[in-house]
């Protein structure tokens, strides 16, 4: 199975100058754990994960106040839609990430997870219902 097979299309994208609020409060409208940062000044896409957001908040700074360039991943590892699903978890395990974002002729047209390569290789009888505490 493919990369394109398996990636989110739709691709939550937002500004450096979001703050992680504002960040955070799109990631979980969108149910994703990830927004693909688009800073014209920078040399491509970053990231920001649900890590990244996490992090900042653990060191006490103020989620309303963090920018998101502050937090970005500048240093990605970029998939292509043609990539294998096992070479798509070969780099994630190999950078010790959780998200790819997926290029087709430079343009971010996806997002793939751990949880979507997971989800691909689980048999369909065999899957189990996402445990909730409370």
């Amino acid at each position: 199975m493919l990369v394109r097979d398996a990636m989110s299309t739709m691709v939550l994208t937002i500004g450096p100058a979001h703050t992680l609020r504002q960040a955070a409060a799109l990631m979980s409208a969108r149910r994703v754990g990830a927004a693909v940062v688009l800073d014209p000044d920078a040399g491509g896409p970053g990231i920001l994960t649900e890590r990244d957001i996490l992090n900042s908040v653990g060191l006490g700074q103020s989620p309303d106040l963090e920018r998101a360039h502050a937090h970005t991943t500048t240093d990605v590892v970029f998939a292509a839609p043609s990539w294998t699903l096992e070479e798509a978890a070969r780099a994630m395990a190999h950078g010790g990430f959780r998200h790819l974002i997926v290029l087709d002729d430079d343009e971010p047209v996806g997002v793939v997870s751990v949880r979507d390569i997971i989800r691909c290789w689980a048999p369909a009888g065999e899957r189990v219902p996402a445990v909730t505490t409370g």
